[in-house]
């Protein structure tokens, strides 16, 4: 497939409806006699062993499912769907990403609340699951490869750098002092003046 064609098929995967011809000219600087065979392009790589097809629609271009496969696609929608995580449930997971394993004492410390059903919450979304802990010892707490999975990470160490980010409004003095307390990020140098 050439590059112009590729080019296509990734914009018709993301592209929330049809795309006219002079959209796909606007956005590839191409002339519409080379789009429109790179259209027969991809019509052939979707043929009839796929489980998409080539449509055109509305006077646009889509790629779409092909409507033999609509029951197990119409399954899916019916799905309910996730619900967003809370701000406080993408903070408790944050702590556990970042410390792992991590014990729910610590997790509170950290985020100065109570955190028994922002905990509970996640264990039963998936998103972390207890850890063994050796003897006797309070139950830890780690991420889970949904987790891994929802937020788009290879794995457990791939989290972006939390020295990267940058801590503003009326608490991040108390949020800078924890997370250096936790040695997440690095103490900051003072200078006397």
């Amino acid at each position: 497939m050439t590059g112009l064609a590729r080019t296509i098929e990734a914009l018709l995967f993301i592209a929330p409806e049809p795309l006219e011809v002079t959209t796909i000219e606007d956005i590839t600087g191409e002339p519409a006699s080379e789009i429109a065979v790179a259209l027969g392009e991809i019509r052939e790589r979707h043929a009839e062993d796929t489980g998409l097809e080539l449509a055109e629609i509305a006077g646009g271009w889509a790629l779409r499912t092909r409507a033999d496969l609509a029951p197990a696609c119409d399954r899916l929608r019916a799905r309910p769907r996730e619900d967003r995580l809370s701000p406080a449930a993408m903070e408790t997971l944050a702590v556990v990403a970042y410390l792992e394993p991590v014990t729910r004492r610590e997790i509170g410390r950290l985020r100065g609340v109570d955190v028994d059903s922002t905990v509970s919450s996640l264990l039963d979304r998936g998103l972390i699951e207890e850890v063994d802990s050796p003897g006797a010892g309070p139950t830890t707490f780690r991420t889970t490869t949904l987790f891994l999975e929802r937020f788009g990470l290879a794995r457990r160490g791939d989290l972006p750098s939390l020295e990267r980010f940058e801590l503003t409004g009326p608490e991040a003095q108390a949020l800078r002092a924890r997370l250096q307390q936790a040695e997440l990020i690095a103490e900051a140098e003072t200078g006397d003046g």
